[in-house]
């Protein structure tokens, strides 16, 4: 198994800087990643110090995957997602849209966890199942360089919880040789990200990475053992249900052979969505596999 130790950290998904790596697709690479907070917090006394590192979730990569070309898709199933060094952390100082509500002097709130034998230890009275995902993975796109804000058709901070192990994200490419990244893993996060942070840590990610030929998808889909997905961005969030439930339509028209408007009537009665962070309007859609051989 080839590894990517961690180096310099990158706040863009670009196609502009040299690979770390170059792979031979299904192969499998061990990542480390630095924290979404550049590893400024690890102790509850350390606060977020932007005039040192502006940005947030850097990542590791890019990966360079042979045979790569525009219009493939990389098949990346995450296998593993370990913390580095047993524990994670999290701060509540940014409210934003709650401040409507809940007022603007919200402390700043550092919260760092220990992550011991499956559980984090939030309190001495609650524990969280350790339920481990990447927020960023992507590729580069052929034009522009998005940051590690947003996500887009290219992947990106998509913040979304089934980016975890036993996974499989399939991420279109726009440029030879894909251009892999990822990081902002989070030791466990809920739906919508309320606080922009999750229980954030730094990472060592077990990937393997796969070449589908010729795919031209519109944007990022996940596939767990038991769902298929579409994610899309934007806001309002109600554009991105209906935008990520059409790729879902399509898909299954493509793929499964459903005709749009079945798919459409069954989505209605039994399909889900997850929530990425809320204020970019991150939305998976989501269906059982078990109904999509019965149409």
């Amino acid at each position: 198994m080839k590894r990517i130790p961690l180096g310099e950290l990158y706040y863009e998904f670009s196609r502009h800087n040299e690979p770390r790596l170059r792979i031979e697709p299904g192969e499998t690479v061990l990542v480390e990643a630095e924290d979404a907070f550049s590893g400024q917090i690890r102790t509850n006394a350390d606060r977020r110090d932007k005039t040192k590192r502006p940005y947030g979730n850097p990542q590791t990569g890019p990966i360079w995957v042979e045979g790569a070309a525009p219009g493939d898709a990389l098949a990346v199933k995450i296998e593993e997602i370990r913390p580095s060094i047993g524990q994670c952390a999290t701060r509540t100082s940014d409210p934003k849209q709650l401040t409507e509500w809940l007022g603007d002097d919200c402390p700043h709130g550092t919260h760092v966890c220990p992550i011991r034998d499956g559980k984090i230890y939030w309190s001495d009275e609650i524990t969280i199942p350790y339920t481990p995902m990447l927020g960023c993975i992507g590729t580069a796109p052929d034009t522009g360089v998005p940051t590690t804000g947003p996500a887009g058709p290219h992947g990106g901070n998509m913040d979304i919880i089934e980016t975890c192990p036993g996974n499989t994200v399939y991420l279109p490419v726009f440029i030879p040789g894909g251009y892999l990244y990822l990081g902002d893993a989070h030791a466990a996060m809920g739906h919508g990200e309320l606080s922009a942070s999750g229980l954030e840590m730094p990472s060592e990610t077990v990937i393997t990475v796969d070449l589908i030929k010729g795919t031209n998808l519109p944007g990022p889909r996940i596939e767990s053992p038991t769902e298929i997905m579409t994610v899309a961005t934007g806001c309002p969030m109600e554009r991105s249900t209906a935008q990520a439930y059409a790729w879902l339509i399509l898909w299954m028209e493509a793929e499964f052979g459903w005709d749009r408007w079945k798919a459409y009537d069954i989505l209605t009665h039994v399909g889900q969505i997850s929530v990425g962070y809320y204020q970019i309007g991150t939305v998976a859609a989501k269906i059982a596999k078990r109904y999509l051989n019965i149409n």
